[in-house]
This record gives C-alpha cells, sequence and structure tokens, in this order.
C-alpha cells in the first residue's frame, strides 16, 4: 500500500498557481483618440475626407510602432551564463553538502563492487528512460486536448481512475518474472502512460518553469541518490517504516481541498504547506532509503536469493521524480506569482 499512497493528487493546485492573464484589454497608442478631438460645428455639414492626415499619421505611427524583437545582447548573454553558473554551484554546493552532513561514515569495503555498482547503473538508465516516457506521452496527450477534459472531469473520478490504473500496471509490473520480457516491460509501458496522463495538465505551465523544477528535482535526487550510494551497507534501510508514516500524512493532506470547506482557510493553509513542504522532505527521504534497497537487492541477487530485476526498482525511483518534481513546480510558480 506504500507505492498506492506515493501518488501526486494534488496537480490541479499546482495549477492554481499559474498566474492568471491580465484582464484588461489590449490598448494601443491610437485609440479612443476622438475623446480628444476638437468638433468644429462650422463643419459638420461638410462630408469628411476618405483619408485625412489624422489617418496617414495614425498608420505611419502604427508601421514605426510594432518593431521586430531585438536580437540578445551581449548582457543578455552574460546573465544567462553566469545564472547556468550559479546553477551549477548550486547542484555542487548541494552534492558535497548533503555528503558531508549525511554521510560521515563511508563504506569499508573499499568502494562499491562491481555487480553493486552495475545494478545500480541499470536501475537509474531505466529511471531516466521511464521519466522520458513519461515526459514525452503527457506533451502528446496535452496536445490532443486530454488536459482540459481531465480538469473538466470530476477530480473524485480522476483519482479513482488513476489510482485502479496505477495500482493496477504497477503492480502487475511487479509480480511479472523478469524472463518475461514482452509482459514485463508492456506492464511498464503502461503504468508510465498513466502517470503522463495524470501529468499532464501541468503542460498549462511556462516551458521555463517546468524546465527549471526538473533540473532541481535532478540535482536534489542525484544528491541524495549519492550519498546513499557512498554510506555504509544498509545505514538507512531503517528509514522504511518512519517513511510510510509520513507519506501517509502527507496523501491524508492532499485529500484535504477536496473535503474541507472553503471557509476553512487557515486549516487549507495548513494542510498545503504539509503537502508541499512534509511531502518534499519524505520524498527525499524515500529517494536514500529507495537507493540503498536497491544496492540491498543487488547483494541478495548475487547470492541467488532473488532474481535481479532492475525495472521494478525503477518504478520507486519514478514515483520519487514524480512526487518531488510536483512539487518544485509548485513552489516555483509560487514565487513567480508573487512577483
Amino acid at each position: 500500500m506504500a507505492f498506492a499512497l506515493r501518488r501526486p493528487f494534488s496537480i490541479t493546485a499546482a495549477i492554481k498557481q499559474i498566474p492568471k492573464p491580465s484582464s484588461a484589454p489590449y490598448r494601443a497608442f491610437h485609440q479612443h483618440a476622438s475623446a480628444f478631438r476638437p468638433v468644429n460645428t462650422l463643419s459638420a455639414s461638410k462630408p469628411a475626407s476618405p483619408i485625412t492626415a489624422l489617418t496617414k499619421s495614425r498608420n505611419a505611427f502604427h508601421r514605426t510602432y510594432v518593431q521586430p524583437p531585438s536580437p540578445v545582447t551581449g548582457s543578455q548573454a552574460g546573465n544567462l551564463t553566469q545564472r547556468l553558473l550559479y546553477g551549477a554551484g548550486i547542484v555542487g554546493g548541494t552534492i558535497i553538502a548533503t555528503n558531508l552532513i549525511f554521510n560521515r561514515e563511508t563504506r569499508e569495503d573499499g568502494g562499491m563492487p562491481p555487480y553493486e555498482r552495475s545494478y545500480l547503473n541499470e536501475t537509474f538508465m531505466h529511471t531516466g528512460l521511464g521519466v522520458g516516457i513519461i515526459a514525452v506521452a503527457a506533451r502528446a496527450l496535452h496536445q490532443t486536448g486530454w488536459s482540459v477534459r481531465l480538469m473538466a472531469s470530476n477530480p473524485w473520478l480522476v483519482i479513482g481512475g488513476g489510482l485502479a490504473m496505477s495500482i493496477g500496471t504497477m503492480y502487475g509490473c511487479f509480480a511479472t518474472s523478469p524472463d518475461n520480457y514482452v509482459q514485463k516491460y508492456a506492464l511498464w509501458g503502461a503504468f508510465n502512460v498513466t502517470q503522463a496522463a495524470l501529468l499532464s495538465p501541468l503542460m498549462f505551465m511556462s516551458p521555463a518553469l517546468l524546465a527549471r523544477a526538473g533540473l532541481y528535482t535532478v540535482a536534489m535526487m542525484g544528491s541524495i541518490a549519492f550519498v546513499g550510494a557512498t554510506a555504509k551497507s544498509e545505514k538507512y534501510l531503517y528509514l522504511g517504516g518512519p517513511l510510510l508514516a509520513g507519506v501517509a500524512i502527507v496523501a491524508v493532506s492532499g485529500f484535504a481541498p477536496l473535503v474541507l470547506p472553503a471557509t476553512a482557510v487557515r486549516t487549507l493553509m495548513w494542510t498545503e504547506n504539509i503537502w508541499l513542504w512534509g511531502g518534499l522532505a519524505v520524498f527525499g527521504g524515500f529517494t536514500l532509503y529507495d537507493v540503498q534497497k536497491i544496492l540491498h537487492h543487488a547483494r541478495l541477487a548475487e547470492r541467488g536469493v532473488i532474481k535481479r530485476d532492475a525495472v521494478n526498482e525503477s518504478i520507486s525511483l519514478e514515483l520519487d521524480f514524480i512526487n518531488i518534481f510536483v512539487r518544485m513546480v509548485q513552489i516555483l510558480a509560487m514565487r513567480q506569482q508573487r512577483k
């Protein structure tokens, strides 16, 4: 049931953070000029000429006012380079700081064994491939109008159908033997398409905002995964129980907007903070736990206790990525709305 609860139910909360376009009508400089035009009563009976001097001046001003966009200047290119350098510094600093704080006790076996490294690399490869499938499928579904129909549907129907499809395809993939490649990858692909169908409304967001959220998510998960991969064996496996309790609280807080009345503003504010910041901490902890669990399963597979199955391991990391990414999108959208 842990995987059933680890779903981003509050996608619509992130969509609501999109800054609404201004409702003021477009107004050019040549509009309503008649309000300032003097009325000549002596020439009221004289018919107006088809093209007057005022009309010529309007047309001339309109032609000179509409200009093509200016090219990128050197200062703007310098600002972009500076931002990229800042982003790279933040990512590198996050990895170093996280490693120093949470990973003071490193492995005592001289490094990661080859079978653990290969199993972890294979899992990361499937995770990246799954995230790519979700992104491409979500974009394709959004272009077909699926996002509008999904947001106009009953939220309880969306949650129920999404849960049924996610749990069905996920546990079907878990139950399929890794030797049955066709069925295994078919269920895994169906799981990714289901996540894409639920996440497609995020495509209403700005592409730049989504790219930044994806970069921050990769930085966060990469730093935490580095800590989990280089820590002592089974050091963080005890986090499974507390994280399960935490994700249950986060899931319940995600249902609050559907149950509580709109007048309970303070309660809704607290539940949103729990879903946002508490969920970010919980799924960051799940990333650390899942990486150590993958290495533990690699040791079991090396001894022949279980079968080697990187597809099942990648689903856990995909769920961690989705939940962190959705919260990053909402945080960035809230910051953009305050500006």
